[in-house]
């Protein structure tokens, strides 16, 4: 009986390691961290991922009570928290991007509440239902549990730490925010300041104009046609910045500054 039980203890202790890291990122990873994916469903998948992944790694006893124990945890939480955020980046881009899309057409008062980042624009929550079907059709979801289960070999638990080129990696990346932003809005911002370069001087010709009867309706559906015709460059810039993030992430799990 208390073999089993000192078994029972040394699994726990050699499980918890894999279980942090999976969970972390699970929290902080997009699709996943919405408030409409329940905490129970986040469990049970990281319980799964776990199991996967525990009979294929020699893991280290280490005591989480102990000085060592702790400061394990931390990390393990940290690799898993800065992994999901590589991939947040470009959510984040996603929603700057319908950000400027609708302030240039004018809608950036139609805001909409998402279950995962609060309120946004009604043109970000469009483009953000996008990238998650991109996501989703590339295989995205099987590729992020692929590194995620490779990052045990790679960066092995009670040896491998996160250190300042990791840090280094994730502000780096986090550029994408307005770059990846101003590309998935730049056809339609080009076309609407075409467009109130065109609104400015017929103001000019003709002062008694209502510019703003007439402007408003133009933009809007001068707005809503480039964007139609641009969806498809669109969905390429998503889908690019997609496996840009995923190439990102397992840099970041391979990257050398450990130690």
């Amino acid at each position: 009986m208390e073999l089993f039980v000192a078994d029972l203890i040394e699994r726990f202790y050699t499980a918890l390691w894999p279980f942090l890291r999976i969970g972390a990122m699970l929290i902080a990873v997009p699709v996943l961290s919405i408030e409409a994916v329940s905490v129970r469903i986040r469990v049970l998948l990281t319980l799964a991922l776990t199991l996967m992944i525990y009979p294929m790694i020699e893991w280290p006893t280490i005591d989480p009570v102990s000085a060592e124990g702790l400061a394990e945890i931390v990390n393990q939480i940290l690799i898993g928290v800065l992994m999901g955020f590589f991939l947040q980046i470009v959510t984040a881009a996603v929603v700057v991007g319908g950000q400027a899309i609708a302030n240039a057409m004018g809608l950036s008062m139609a805001t909409m509440v998402d279950p995962g980042l609060g309120t946004v624009p009604l043109m970000s929550q469009f483009l953000l239902i996008l990238a998650t079907l991109i996501f989703l059709g590339v295989g995205g979801h099987m590729l992020v549990i692929g590194i995620l289960l490779r990052s045990f070999e790679t960066f092995p638990v009670g040896v491998a730490f996160i250190g300042e080129a990791n840090f280094g990696a994730l502000i780096e990346w986090s550029a994408m925010i307005f770059l990846g932003g101003v590309l998935l809005a730049l056809p339609v911002m080009v076309a609407l300041l075409l467009v109130n370069t065109g609104v400015g001087v017929i103001t000019r010709a003709a002062p008694s104009l209502n510019i703003f009867a007439v402007g408003f309706p133009v933009f809007f559906l001068t707005g809503y046609a480039v964007l139609i015709l641009s969806m498809a460059g669109i969905g390429a810039r998503i889908q690019w910045l997609w496996m840009e993030g995923i190439e990102r992430l397992k840099d970041f799990v391979l990257v050398p500054g450990v130690f």
